[in-house]
């Protein structure tokens, strides 16, 4: 009986340890880790990292400039200083910041300093935001092997991150919207009307003509 009475404790430990393993596990899958871009539209980012393995979300947003919670008219209009942008949340244990942003190079133009593709202004820029120094360095380091790799001059600016405002709800995963909405195509399920803007717009096009096969998103549209 003391045999048992002696491994009680010990079998409590265990388990107390374990218990503390998954919890401490299950923190670090609820707490990923965030990259904010912006690619010129928000749709196209979106819909482009939300098939990344270890991705869990995207949302397509506002940042980088100076009105409080802005409106997608205010921002196309101009004169807030936001960039349409995507908050991109992954978890590291799947896919690195490195990855994701390597990646993002190669899914724009990062040599168009007034927009992106077919989407003409400073709400449509391509830029890179950090909040601390390390990440800072780990975007210049991507950069400089993105520009090598291209052999053109990267514009795409690394800036410090600033208040990110989600946009509204019928921006959030336009991509896969199913509602019947008006286009220059005529009337179109919201999925398919992307599709035909995204071809339109020449985003694809553009972006295997400067990347060829390192393209990531290219031909999955």
């Amino acid at each position: 009986m003391r045999i048992f009475d002696n491994l009680k404790p010990l079998a409590l430990t265990g388990l107390l340890l374990l218990v503390a393993l998954l919890r401490g596990h299950e923190a670090q899958a609820q707490s990923p880790e965030v990259l904010i871009v912006a690619g010129g539209c928000f749709w196209c980012v979106e819909s482009d990292f939300e098939s990344v393995p270890g991705v869990t979300g995207a949302v397509s947003g506002y940042t980088g400039g100076t009105s409080d919670n802005p409106t997608y008219k205010q921002v196309s209009k101009g004169g807030t200083g936001h960039y349409e942008a995507v908050q991109i949340f992954f978890d590291p244990a799947q896919v690195s910041r490195e990855t994701l942003l390597g990646q993002f190079f190669r899914s724009i133009d990062p040599t168009d300093a007034g927009g992106q593709f077919c989407d003409r202004g400073n709400s449509y820029r391509s830029a890179i935001f950090v909040s601390n120094m390390e990440e800072k360095a780990l975007v210049e380091q991507v950069k400089a092997q993105a520009q090598a790799d291209l052999e053109q001059a990267i514009v795409t600016p690394t800036l410090q991150a600033t208040p990110f405002y989600p946009a509204e709800a019928y921006h959030q995963d336009y991509h896969k919207g199913t509602k019947l909405v008006f286009t220059r195509f005529g009337p179109k399920r919201q999925s398919e009307a992307y599709k035909r803007y995204r071809k339109a717009c020449g985003r694809d096009a553009r972006v295997k003509q400067l990347w060829g096969n390192s393209a990531p998103f290219a031909d999955q549209h």
